[in-house]
């Protein structure tokens, strides 16, 4: 079993164990509430008996009989019982809550703080940063409340055109979610410029899927079926073989889809599709990734915790210190949907690049890293060391990646 399976096993069986544990004390919650209010009902029963005696033995401000003293002492006494077990009860509750508590501190690290040594939080303008970025995360997710509620507890400052785009995404993402395609549709066609420009698909997926909604309604709908074909006229040629399968389906404008060789375009996953390049292409256009930096950074930070909580286990049982700041010792692998640019390894000193000592590209075309670079010149002049091109370090260009 790998390090990284491992580890989420490990956590799985913590996870079971907390578990456990917090299903007794509910289990002993349960219990002790039905108890509890089976005694209180027959407490409030004996009470109503001895109101009714009491009334029915004589007129108000007659003296109480010996054997209603006695039924007075005896409902007393069940009471100070009853009091004694339910104190009885809530120290065992209590003590199962405590019994949790140290489950959770058994189970699982409470030094992850470890990991970093820099107060990456402490400073005022990261605090804003992060702050902004759970704005725009909540703003992303239409949770428009909480975003609101966070800008002014942080002091954060976001104007309302940044706010109106999130809001008419989430509006049009309702109304498709609805079958609604009006609101997309007039969207993608004030957009349309913009949208070709980047070879979105959109606009033709809408009128598709307004297609595939009006021949299901049959033929008598016929000539506004005939009428909608012309729109999708203009896109026959960058999407030719879904324009020839939609005109196909008019044959089964009769007899219906289903049970016919384009029953495939009744799929919702059309719908779904839609939803998820609507996204894409409104991102684009903002300017934003499509994915929320901050569901980004913890996706990528739980999938590295495994590996960074063995290597630091490791480096205390060696006492090792580890003083690199911008590498980690060894690679870990968070998976391709986590890597958005190239890595560069310089082929000189043969290790990966970094903010402060970045790939440069000389006049050659071939790429070294700074610190190569410096080390080559010799007076004003460097040698490529791949090629026999000799030219100026002022030539060099730093690469972005």
């Amino acid at each position: 079993m790998q390090g990284q399976e491992l580890w989420f096993y490990r956590k799985m069986e913590a996870c079971q164990n907390v578990e456990r544990d917090v299903d007794k004390v509910l289990n002993k919650f349960s219990s002790a509430r039905q108890h509890i209010n089976k005694n209180i009902d027959e407490l409030l029963e004996n009470m109503e008996t001895m109101k009714e005696d009491l009334l029915s033995s004589g007129p108000p401000g007659s003296e109480v009989n010996q054997f209603h003293s006695s039924i007075f002492r005896d409902t007393l006494k069940r009471s100070r019982e009853m009091a004694l077990t339910w104190g009885g009860n809530h120290k065992d509750i209590h003590s199962s809550v405590s019994k949790v508590g140290k489950t959770i501190d058994k189970n699982f690290s409470d030094k992850l703080l470890n990991l970093s040594k820099e107060p990456t939080f402490e400073n005022t303008k990261r605090m804003a940063l992060l702050n902004k970025v759970i704005n725009e995360h909540f703003l992303r997710q239409g949770m428009l409340d909480i975003a609101d509620s966070i800008a002014r507890e942080a002091d954060l400052d976001i104007p309302e055109s940044v706010q109106e785009p999130f809001i008419e995404i989430h509006r049009i993402l309702a109304a498709l979610k609805e079958q609604n395609l009006r609101p997309a549709l007039k969207w993608a066609e004030a957009r349309r410029d913009m949208l070709r420009q980047q070879n979105s698909s959109l606009e033709f997926k809408l009128h598709r899927l307004q297609f595939i909604e009006l021949i299901q309604q049959g033929s008598r709908q016929q000539q506004e079926i005939l009428l909608y074909a012309r729109r999708l006229a203009p896109f026959a040629n960058q999407h030719p073989k879904e324009f020839q399968i939609l005109m196909g389906s008019l044959l089964f404008l009769n007899q219906g889809l289903k049970g016919s060789p384009y029953e495939h375009l009744l799929e919702p996953i059309n719908l779904i599709e839609i939803c998820d390049v609507f996204v894409q292409d409104a991102c684009t256009l903002l300017g934003l990734s499509v994915e929320s930096p901050l569901a980004v950074s913890l996706t990528a930070g739980c999938k590295s915790l495994p590996s960074l909580l063995n290597i630091m286990q490791v480096m205390q049982s060696s006492s090792v210190m580890w003083s690199a700041k911008e590498e980690l010792p060894i690679e870990i692998d968070i998976g391709a949907s986590s890597l958005y640019h190239s890595i560069f390894a310089c082929p000189i000193l043969r290790q990966q690049t970094t903010q402060g000592n970045p790939p440069m590209r000389l006049s050659c075309g071939h790429a070294i890293s700074r610190e190569s670079l410096n080390k080559l010149v010799n007076g004003n002049k460097i040698k490529c060391p791949l090629c026999p091109v000799e030219s100026s370090p002022d030539e060099a260009k730093q690469l972005y990646m």
